[in-house]
């Protein structure tokens, strides 16, 4: 896939990413990529005029009318008296359409790339998903999704997500660790031209257990075999609270853990916000920077952009 356009949502109207596009856009007058917003055009001017991070905004019907170096967008209007305010589900609907919007160009053409802003997850999902990677798996009929958490010099992946801690055990499979690693190697093959290897935690203190039942035994194990037999190259499993040592993770390029913050408390305390979430098993690529609406920032212009900087710098410079 040779990636022509990025698709960006502005996601919550009252958060701080029309602040972080606005460091970004300012900035940057040479684009790569022909790059569209979807989102409520009037609001967001108002907002980086108060922010003084103004740029350039060529609305459009069709993607097919987006120019380079100059940041287009497909506007959609949203009824708002204010420039700021609380988030609340009066913005739900109109977060929705904009993901409408978005998936319908998505599936009408396959050189996109997918950016959401951040979304108030309590108030747009209401207990009815995980989180947004699962919303738009629903929404486009994926099986399954992965997150990966990646940077340059190291990625993670968990196997199991947005679940409470009690209940991985009965998520984790070696279907299911088998297949999420084999994805995972396929898109970096695919994505980054590179051969990579990958190390696989394991679930229990010290990989060890004096129950009957073993997870790296009877799951973890076998799944690395097979991994291993299918030519991909993988090692474990190795206990997780001595493995993100530097004479460690300098030799692989993906970790695989077996829930969310196994693998990412580590990778965010390495990289801070040179780190962002990439879903794989999407029809498209979809990118989330490490960024939430952080509704007390909002119009105080202190929000850190380096995560979305990181993004944009991975879509133009690294992914096919």
């Amino acid at each position: 896939m040779n990636t022509k356009y990025i698709l960006i949502i502005l996601g919550e109207p009252y958060g701080t990413f029309s602040e972080i596009l606005g460091k970004y856009f300012k900035r940057k007058k040479k684009l790569k990529k022909k790059v569209i917003l979807v989102g409520c055009k009037s609001l967001l001017k108002k907002q980086l005029h108060d922010l003084n991070c103004l740029f350039e905004l060529n609305e459009i019907k069709s993607i097919k009318k987006a120019k380079q170096n100059v940041v287009n967008i497909i506007d959609f209007k949203f009824n708002y008296k204010k420039i700021y305010s609380k988030v609340s589900i009066k913005s739900n609907s109109y977060i929705r359409k904009c993901f409408d919007i978005s998936l319908k160009i998505l599936k009408n053409n396959t050189d996109c790339i997918l950016i959401n802003g951040p979304i108030t997850k309590k108030t747009f999902l209401k207990k009815r998903y995980l989180g947004i990677t699962e919303y738009l798996a629903k929404k486009t009929n994926t099986n399954r999704e992965i997150m990966l958490i990646y940077n340059e010099k190291l990625s993670v992946s968990p196997i199991t997500t947005h679940i409470p801690i009690k209940n991985v055990t009965k998520k984790i499979s070696k279907k299911i660790i088998v297949k999420n690693t084999s994805m995972i190697n396929e898109f970096y093959k695919k994505h980054f031209n590179k051969k990579i290897k990958i190390a696989i935690l394991g679930l229990n203190p010290h990989c060890e257990t004096n129950d009957k039942f073993s997870e790296e035994d009877k799951i973890i194990i076998p799944s690395i075999n097979c991994l291993n037999d299918n030519g991909i190259n993988v090692d474990g499993p190795f206990p997780a609270d001595s493995f993100f040592l530097k004479k460690n993770i300098n030799k692989y390029d993906v970790v695989i853990g077996m829930y969310h913050d196994q693998v990412l408390t580590p990778i965010k305390t390495l990289f801070n916000f040179n780190a962002i979430n990439i879903t794989i098993g999407l029809p498209f690529i979809r990118i989330s920077p490490d960024h939430g609406p952080n509704s007390t920032m909002l119009g105080k212009n202190i929000s850190d952009p380096s995560s979305f900087f990181y993004a944009m710098n991975l879509i133009n410079k690294k992914i096919k």
